[in-house]
């Protein structure tokens, strides 16, 4: 598919092969050092008929590429790249004929490039990477990125999360599906449940129940800290009692009480502890940590308690501190009572933590006037709303984390997107901190007209769910399908909102981290509302950083790729990758399967079209400057680009300003800007399964219900 703004036909213009050498591998028989700093020689023949048949005839200068750099071959029918690997002594190693034209169809088969491992004789191989062009024989330079239009934007794409890692005593510990009968190393019962039951460490194997997290007092012994103190512990108290283990013949069928699976074999199975009778398998005993005799449950609850009774302790001394004036703490004298005061209010926060709803204290916001915090909304007695409250009318879309509603409020003719989550599939994925971040940030969202509203959240047994706005101009996505791209005011239009919704998202201390066209919509007027936060990071404030992986393949930064850790920085990375989709109408790095797609994107520079004026290109590539350090929006002032310079930004976020295209719509509940393999299926919650409904922790959704208090706004 071109480019709209191309109007050259295609039989007017000439196709032509970009291609690059980057690897050589001389085979098994030779050592790397036998080969000393091989180069090519690529010689391109022409097929010429003689009386004596066809034979093949250099006609041009034979080439000589360096490695990782590229060339240009013209596709002619029976012309062929006949290639020679050299060394220092030009002596002949390895070659190769190759015929360009089938190098045309295999890039033509994987949207117009491919990476290709040559055989060569008589020996070894080398990869050739090869790129199809087509350009205007008059003016070849400027074909590169007008006629690459083969990866236009056909099909949604999911986002990627990284297992959330939970780090306990060195412990990496990961939710895990058990396909077999399988016990818990902290309290010994059986892991019950489907699909992710419980945890296991990815280091030293150690299987536990979700609830036994906070049980574990035995360091891993399988991290990379494996050193004595990993074995010999020393904080509050000393625990080095080495295991006894023997070889052990069960008779009956017995299970590993470090990885918690069932011990094989007929006989010899594992070994056994002569002190505590512990049971392991063989591999496992290397894992075992020194707590021979100790059971963890009742040494863990044990230290709960001790630790309760000292912070009791610590509320009392502070209140006779109140009452009697300075007292001598730790052997050190404190003069002013406020320094216990403040002493005394630390150490609650350490133990206690404070959540999104607790008021900061005024001596707090004072010493730190540039750190945004979450504004709490007035407690009110309101209203509590159920799914009974709501007709569900159609079904917007679905993924595995559940469905999108179409609903009504019962006898109100007010209509809501409802976000119905299972909460087995959250329990699975290990996701109920994400779940309740993507309530805190819908709930903040209120104070901003870019980002989608929340009226209120509730639950049932199976489900969670988030009653929002409905936005039913639909999103980027679906638009964008039906026109290519956007033209240069729609998609500065778009883009200069969108940067309104990121700085506040920003300015709050939270990385969005899933920015793609999908997750933008438009309201019924035309204006951008940024959806779906369960990707968003929170609390990254000054010099804070985090590393999870995740993100839409497509828009995920380098320095995600690379392991590094990021802030703010990766939301503009995407935003320069959703930019370029609305301009060009196609993503600027491809591949055919992720670990190509994420190689172009650590090392393939955008191709951008000779119609694409200055300021846009200017504003993309600083946007994809891969120094996170250095990229606009990150260093710079995004919107006093000159891309942006007929924006006035104070009209814009007061939506002052008129969109360049209104969505139709022809009544509050019109869902026709949205796909319709979702609205043809019937509006309905997904069941689960009810084992493990009755099974699960029910607990560990408290607080999730809550009611907005400007939701009296609109009822």
């Amino acid at each position: 598919m071109l480019s709209k703004g191309l109007t050259v036909k295609i039989s007017e213009m000439a196709p032509f092969l970009r291609i690059g050498f980057s690897n050589f591998d001389n085979g098994p028989s030779q050592q790397a050092e036998d080969v000393q700093n091989p180069y090519c020689a690529v010689i391109v023949k022409e097929a010429v008929d003689t009386e004596k048949g066809q034979i093949f005839m250099q006609k041009k200068p034979t080439m000589y590429p360096p490695w990782n750099s590229t060339f240009d071959a013209h596709i002619n029918k029976g012309r062929v790249m006949h290639i020679l690997i050299k060394d220092k002594t030009v002596e002949l190693i390895s070659e190769t004929t190759v015929e360009l034209n089938s190098l045309a169809e295999k890039c033509k088969r994987n949207q117009g490039k491919a990476d290709i491992w040559l055989d060569l004789k008589p020996q070894g191989r080398m990869l050739m990477n090869v790129k199809y062009f087509l350009e205007q024989n008059e003016n070849k330079e400027t074909a590169e990125g007008e006629t690459e239009g083969l990866f236009a934007l056909h099909q949604r794409r999911g986002a990627i999360k990284q297992a959330k890692v939970h780090h306990v005593k060195c412990h990496e510990f990961t939710a895990t599906f058990f396909p077999q009968p399988t016990f818990c190393s902290v309290c010994h019962e059986f892991v019950w449940g489907l699909n992710k039951q419980g945890y296991q460490c990815r280091q030293c194997n150690a299987a536990i129940h979700k609830k036994c997290i906070d049980k574990i007092i035995a360091k891993c012994t399988g991290s990379a800290v494996n050193s004595r103190e990993t074995i010999f512990h020393k904080e509050r108290f000393k625990i080095d009692m080495p295991h006894r283990f023997k070889v052990y013949n069960y008779k009956s069928p017995t299970f590993c009480e470090h990885c918690g699976t069932l011990l094989w074999g007929l006989a010899r199975q594992g070994l056994k502890c002569e002190e505590c009778a512990m049971n392991v398998h063989h591999k496992c005993q290397n894992k075992v940590a020194n707590l021979c005799g100790v059971n963890q449950k009742m040494m863990a609850e044990a230290l709960a308690q001790i630790e309760s009774d000292q912070q009791a302790r610590n509320l009392r001394d502070h209140e006779q501190v109140s009452r009697e004036g300075p007292v001598e703490i730790n052997q050190c004298v404190l003069k002013n009572p406020t320094e216990v005061e403040q002493a005394a209010a630390s150490a609650k926060k350490d133990v206690q933590g404070i959540s999104w709803e607790t008021p900061i204290e005024e001596e707090e916001e004072d010493s730190s006037p540039d750190s945004p915090t979450y504004e709490e909304l007035p407690r009110i007695d309101q209203r509590r709303f159920t799914v009974d409250d709501f007709i569900l009318h159609k079904m917007l879309g679905k993924g595995s984390f559940g469905k999108v509603f179409l609903a009504e409020l019962k006898d109100k003719n007010q209509f809501f997107a409802i976000k119905a989550l299972k909460k087995d599939v959250v329990l699975m994925d290990d996701d109920v901190e994400c779940t309740m971040v993507e309530k805190r940030v819908l709930s903040l969202a209120w104070e901003h007209p870019f980002l989608t509203h929340l009226y209120c959240t509730f639950q049932t047994k199976e489900n969670l769910f988030f009653v929002m706005e409905y936005l039913n101009g639909g999103d980027l996505m679906f638009h964008i399908q039906s026109c290519q791209k956007f033209d240069a005011p729609r998609a500065t239009f778009y883009a200069a909102e969108i940067i309104c919704g990121l700085q506040f998202l920003h300015s709050k201390g939270i990385i969005y981290r899933d920015l793609k066209l999908d997750n933008v919509l438009l309201d019924r007027d035309g204006h951008i509302k940024i959806a779906d936060f369960g990707m968003c990071k929170e609390n990254i404030h000054n010099d804070a950083r985090t590393s999870t992986f995740c993100g839409t393949p497509d828009y995920i930064a380098p320095e995600i790729l690379l392991g590094q850790r990021y802030s703010m920085s990766v939301d503009w990375w995407s935003f320069g990758v959703l930019l370029y989709e609305m301009l060009i109408g196609q993503s600027p790095f491809h591949g055919n399967d992720e670990d190509e797609l994420f190689q172009s994107i650590r090392t393939d520079d955008p191709v951008y079209p000779r119609w694409l004026n200055k300021e846009a290109k200017d504003i993309l590539v600083k946007l994809f400057v891969r120094e996170p350090e250095r990229r606009l929006g990150v260093k710079g002032s995004i919107r006093q680009q000159a891309f942006f310079r007929d924006i006035d930004w104070q009209a814009l976020e007061d939506r002052e300003v008129e969109p360049p295209f209104k969505p139709t719509v022809k009544s509050s509940s019109d869902c026709s800007n949205f796909d319709k393999e979702f609205l043809n299926e019937k509006p309905k919650l997904s069941c689960a399964d009810r084992t493990l409904i009755n099974s699960m922790d029910q607990n560990m959704f408290n607080n999730f219900s809550f009611t907005n208090p400007k939701m009296d706004r609109v009822l």
